[in-house]
């Protein structure tokens, strides 16, 4: 599907599946799966759904979940069931197979409810600006801590700053496929900096460590590392960041767009 304007419009897909039993969030609030979560008499895997309906870069919407008669209770249409793997990395790959002419591909989570569609036709018109295969959204520490400082967040840190990834990736090619490969072998590290780096290479984690790489060129690297032209798109909104991985992340949550409504 292509925009009036020739702008190819991106097919979404949405990470929902359940944690598990044990994941804090859904069993604080007696959930089955955190994503549907009530936040102010809404799913929160309603409001992602929404969101991306909103926005005028998306065209068809997968949402990847564990229990099809989920699909069923969300309103909007153009909603497609897609299977899930048993890692995030595992999901967007079964999801990419799955849709019929997937790319371009821009891939959130279930978790995302601060999202708008503002936030994503920009990050969609920066990511195809790019000419990268595979594009990552990011937002800068200074950014996050100077609007919403009592959020937690993993940062890190290279030579121009420190980065909290957003949730958001762009997959613009088959090519682009190479990295949520890569990543399904990598990401039970990704709360932990130099372990992820370390992943990349030694030479990596040596320049991660001695902060000499730039944003840039650590995608750059990525990139070489898994075969395929990596690029970061850096989001200019604290909320782009901030998801729900904890109670306390919730509770920040529901403060927002109670202050926000």
């Amino acid at each position: 599907m292509t925009a009036l304007n020739g702008t190819p419009k991106f097919t979404a897909l949405v990470l929902a599946a359940s944690r598990g039993p044990n994941d804090p969030v859904a069993k604080s609030e007696g959930v089955s799966h955190k994503a549907l979560v009530d936040i102010h008499g809404i799913p929160m895997l309603q409001r992602i759904v929404s969101t991306l309906a909103a926005s005028t870069s998306i065209d068809r919407i997968g949402v990847a979940i564990d229990d099809p008669s989920i699909i069923d209770t969300l309103e909007g249409s153009n909603l497609i069931l897609v299977p899930v793997g048993k890692t995030p990395g595992a999901s967007v790959l079964a999801g990419a197979a799955a849709i019929d002419t997937p790319y371009p591909l821009l891939v959130t989570t279930g978790d995302h409810p601060l999202l708008t569609p503002k936030m994503i036709d920009r990050f969609c018109a920066d990511a195809l600006a790019t000419n990268a295969d595979v594009v990552a959204g990011l937002a800068s520490a200074a950014v996050i801590l100077a609007d919403q400082s009592e959020t937690k967040r993993t940062f890190l840190k290279f030579r121009d700053g420190r980065f909290s990834g957003c949730n958001l990736f762009a997959i613009l090619n088959s090519e682009g496929l190479k990295a949520p490969a890569f990543w399904s072998q990598i990401e039970h590290h990704r709360k932990t900096p130099w372990r992820l780096v370390s992943a990349f290479g030694i030479a990596a984690l040596v320049l991660f460590a001695l902060r000499r790489l730039t944003l840039e060129q650590a995608f750059d690297r990525a990139g070489q590392r898994f075969g395929a032209r990596a690029a970061p798109v850096v989001l200019p909104w604290a909320n782009a960041a901030i998801d729900v991985d904890k109670p306390t992340d919730l509770n920040l949550v529901r403060k927002i767009l109670r202050r926000d409504s």
